[in-house]
């Protein structure tokens, strides 16, 4: 623990870790070590891989390549540890458990298999209990591995060979439900080895649509401000309509003369690029904004945009210009009543009445997965929580024939059912019981729909349970 350490070391020095910070300025290294090959990746938590492939000619040679890049890092205070080998996994291997500038001469499984085999084990990127298991079968080295794995490393005589089959065998039965490469030795090594593709994902870099305003001189009054944030609005516009794209999220920050930074973001339901509009919906988040001694810089950044067409329908441009679009009113009722206020409710594949639907944006997209199911004619008004209601009486297996409900007893004269509805048995616990739902009408001529909670004899509980669950038309 930290206590224990600064006591043996009194003068050590801890520093909250920045997870990230630490993966936002990971990325950034690895859209910048891209000058020594077309594309890299991450290689978290603290790696990065370039492709090199037919690259090193311009730079004199691999030797030559790794020298710059360590001069490059060892220029930016950064410490690297650097290896070029046919793939990613060598690669990553010999950066962390082989010689520093290593390069691996070859292409084949043969030569890689020769350069890595005194390397360890852990140099698979395997997890901890896998390697647990490896070494207490003995598997220290990956040249040990390697030689369980292939059976061209058996002995020439028969006890050997039977050894060896029998080994990898073992291995293979121990390994082959897992899915995952880290989890599994027998992927990693083929990754490794070139005979089986991993795959990697490239950092591509986007650069985020932002303009600002450096004013000659501070400003402290509301008119000068929304003139600033107009003018911004205006060059945005330009600047994604320049990249093909339309803002979702808008982030404007004020700078004051007292070093004090004022945030305000907006996300919107569509992409959009009108000017406008942004205008109009930064008015109503500036109200509360105090300049203080006057604010001298302005930034509006577009941190989350989509590709938004340049042309687009007669109808929906008149709309926009005139802010009577389906988007501009959820963004306007967005910004008065909160971001996640204005909500639509989707239909979802369920047959349980309390899970058929849920809520998402109003304008996003439903998702294709869920399908609807055809019910009977269902309740328009669902309570959001069903209430128990005591039954004075019923039949058996049947409805009830007077029951209570919120300090009042009802009289049933009609009755509609029952539609059994089942536990779904995917996600419920094998002990859910079976729904029995009744539409039914008391002497008031008052409509409820409710459902008996389970069957007499079922053996999974007690006596039935009635709720009401919804009010009928």
């Amino acid at each position: 623990m930290l206590a224990d350490a600064r006591t043996v070391c009194p003068s050590i020095q801890a520093v909250s870790a920045d997870l990230a910070g630490d993966l936002a300025f990971l990325e950034k290294l690895a859209v910048w070590a891209q000058r020594w090959g077309p594309w890299s990746a991450l290689d978290t938590p603290d790696g990065v891989i370039v492709d090199v492939t037919a690259v090193a000619h311009l730079f004199g040679g691999e030797a030559d390549l790794i020298a710059d890049a360590e001069a490059a890092f060892r220029a930016r205070g950064l410490a690297v540890r650097t290896a070029i080998a046919p793939t990613a996994g060598a690669a990553w291997a010999l950066a962390h458990y082989g010689p520093t500038a290593s390069i691996v001469d070859g292409t084949t499984p043969e030569q890689i298999q020769r350069a890595l085999a005194d390397l360890p084990v852990a140099s698979l990127r395997l997890d901890t209990d896998v390697l647990t298991v490896l070494r207490r079968l003995g598997l220290k080295t990956l040249g040990q591995l390697s030689g369980v794995m292939d059976t061209s490393v058996a002995g020439s005589d028969a006890t050997g060979e039977q050894g060896a089959a029998s080994g990898r065998d073992a291995l293979q039965r121990r390994f082959r439900n897992r899915k995952s490469p880290a989890a599994n030795p027998l992927i990693r090594l083929d990754q490794l080895l070139g005979r089986v593709p991993e795959p990697l994902l490239p950092i591509i870099p986007q650069a985020i649509p932002m303009v600002q305003r450096r004013l000659m001189e501070p400003i402290r009054h509301r008119s000068l401000l929304d003139k600033v944030v107009e003018d911004l609005a205006h060059d945005m516009a330009r600047e994604l309509e320049g990249q093909g794209k339309g803002a979702r999220r808008l982030e404007l920050a004020l700078w004051r003369v007292d070093a004090e930074v004022i945030m305000r973001s907006l996300e919107l339901a569509a992409a959009t690029r009108e000017a406008a509009h942004i205008t109009r919906l930064f008015a109503a988040k500036l109200d509360d904004v105090e300049a203080g001694f006057g604010i001298e810089t302005v930034r509006l950044r577009a941190s989350w945009s989509e590709p938004l067409v340049t042309c687009q329908s007669d109808i929906e441009d008149a709309a926009q210009r005139h802010g009577t679009s389906l988007s501009a009113c959820v963004d306007r009722l967005s910004v008065r009543l909160g971001a996640h206020a204005v909500r639509r409710p989707v239909p979802r594949a369920s047959h349980l009445p309390e899970r058929a639907q849920s809520w998402q944006g109003p304008l996003e997209p439903q998702p294709t997965s869920q399908t609807t199911f055809e019910f009977q004619a269902r309740p328009l008004k669902l309570l959001d929580r069903a209430e128990k209601i005591a039954v004075l009486y019923a039949s058996p297996d049947g409805f009830p024939q007077r029951f209570r409900w919120r300090e009042r007893v009802r009289e049933v004269v009609r009755v509609e059912g029952p539609e059994r509805i089942a536990p779904e048995w995917w996600r419920e616990k094998s002990t859910v019981r079976l729904r029995d739902y009744y539409r039914i009408e008391d002497t008031s001529g008052q409509r409820y729909w409710i459902y008996r909670h389970g069957i007499a004899g079922d053996g999974r509980g007690g006596l039935p349970e009635w709720y009401l669950q919804g009010l009928c038309a």
